[in-house]
């Protein structure tokens, strides 16, 4: 082919693609065969990840270079937010784009396949249902957490293929012996399967194959990895790697930490392999911040952790890749949260949303590649246990309560990221502002549907004969 004419046809396809993406940002309606194609979308989610244990944010033991390479050719998000500091809560947020606190879904849901109650309500509307009425192929992979009922099943939530397992956990090795919860079968839709490798490995080999079959059609993947979620788990190729870590669970999690990067490296070379690099937009961020109580992990420099709305529990690593349409090796500063994935990924699909959907999240990429300069948020929200602890973030400034006994504290997180230094009595009307914007959005929303599960009372150690 002449030179000349592979550029022209390549400026053609960028151009089109542009005026598609711009449609879809305005609003409206992409007609699949007006657009050369319009973006895939790739939502990566970790599983319990510390903070400082990815290389972008610090690391120095755990080498994670796949996983940097999306900073490195994609925008690094420092106040990138999750809207709740555990597990399935802010998976509700992520798949329906909207606080999950507005329909209920505050706790984690107990393992009780038989409870059409106890789980991602079925009335509200996912980012898998809009994106396959816009024509995208819809895929789920991985840790699903949204309730065990077949009322709630992937494949009856928009999603059109889906392999995983629906709780909120699962062993990583192939016989080891768990609860019930942890150790059930596979699914492949809705076919029982077993697992035969390593538990990170296999999702990542279902992605890549994901990816190669749907390569000539826009699609949505959602791959959630239960990585680096307990129990602590690794095969030998992969703890050989950290030989020189000398604390044993340290040098696990390094090693599921390094399994789940190799997976990123591997849907990144699908693909590229495929031609679909500058095609896809990709997310990566955790879902809540590291147990550091539980685990061996950092959240370094943030206070806190999992279970809290302190930073350490629900500020992430979070980036975002779109090679070719966002800057490279970019910062942004603002505040974004996973509650923004939907509806950016319906604005890329020129999806139409249903008739009285209020989404709470906003289209990023125009923000994140530098044509919106003001903030995505005014503000952002958390709240745990209906209302026991929350917190506000305006800004600079955050109002949190740690717990029903605590008093709220205020903290400015651009001078103070480890949340050490309380502001209130020195900014009174700032403390004043947040607090009454926290009141109003806490009266839009309704009390828990469902408690989490408690755990299982320790048994009392048999005292020896003759001892009290």
């Amino acid at each position: 082919m002449n030179p000349t004419m592979r550029k022209c046809r390549t400026t053609a396809r960028c151009a089109t693609r542009l005026a598609a993406a711009c449609v879809a940002w305005a609003g409206l309606t992409v007609d699949a065969t007006a657009a050369a194609r319009r973006p895939n979308v790739v939502v990566i989610l970790a599983d319990d990840l510390g903070y400082a244990d990815v290389g972008f944010n610090g690391c120095k033991d755990i080498p994670t270079p796949h996983i940097d390479s999306l900073a490195t050719h994609g925008v690094r998000c420092t106040s990138g937010y999750v809207s709740h500091p555990f597990c399935s809560p802010t998976r509700a947020g992520l798949m329906t784009g909207r606080y999950q606190q507005r329909f209920g879904h505050e706790n984690n849901p107990a393992w009780l396949p038989e409870d059409t109650k106890v789980g991602l309500p079925v009335n509200q509307t996912t980012v898998a249902d809009v994106m396959k009425s816009a024509g995208y192929i819809t895929g789920a992979i991985g840790k699903w957490h949204l309730g065990a009922a077949p009322c709630f099943h992937p494949n009856e939530r928009g999603f059109m293929e889906y392999f995983g397992f629906l709780g909120g956990g699962h062993m990583y090795l192939p016989g080891t012996k768990g609860g019930v919860e942890y150790t059930v079968s596979l699914l492949r839709n809705k076919e029982p399967l077993e697992l035969k490798e390593y538990m990170t490995d296999v999702l990542t080999q279902e992605a890549v194959a994901f990816i190669g079959r749907h390569k000539a059609e826009p699609f949505y993947l959602y791959l959630a990895y239960n990585a680096v979620h307990t129990p602590l788990q690794a095969p030998e190729k992969y703890l050989s790697r950290f030989a020189g870590i000398a604390d044993e669970k340290r040098r696990t999690y390094a090693a599921m930490t390094s399994a789940m990067d190799d997976g990123v490296g591997r849907v990144l070379a699908a693909l590229r392999d495929h031609g679909l690099e500058h095609d896809t937009l990709i997310f990566f961020f955790s879902d809540n911040g590291g147990p550091i109580t539980v685990v061996p992990c950092s959240n370094a420099p943030l206070r806190g952790g999992k279970g809290q709305v302190f930073e350490g529990g629900i500020r992430e690593p979070f980036v975002v890749q779109w090679r070719g349409r966002l800057p490279e090796k970019a910062v942004y500063d603002e505040p974004v949260i996973s509650l923004d994935v939907f509806p950016t990924a319906a604005a890329l699909a020129g999806a139409k949303l249903p008739d009285g959907l209020k989404l709470d999240g906003v289209n990023i990429v125009p923000h994140l590649a530098g044509e919106v300069k003001t903030p995505p948020h005014e503000r952002l929200f958390w709240r745990m246990g209906g209302g026991v602890s929350w917190a506000v973030r305006e800004g600079r400034y955050k109002l949190l309560k740690l717990n029903k006994a605590a008093s709220p504290q205020l903290f400015d997180l651009n001078n103070d990221i480890g949340e050490t230094k309380d502001l209130i009595g020195e900014k009174p009307d700032v403390a004043a502002r947040l607090q009454r914007a926290f009141d109003a959005w806490n009266a839009e929303l309704i009390p828990p549907l469902f408690e989490s599960p408690k755990p299982a009372p320790k048994k009392k150690p048999k005292q020896p004969v003759g001892e009290e």
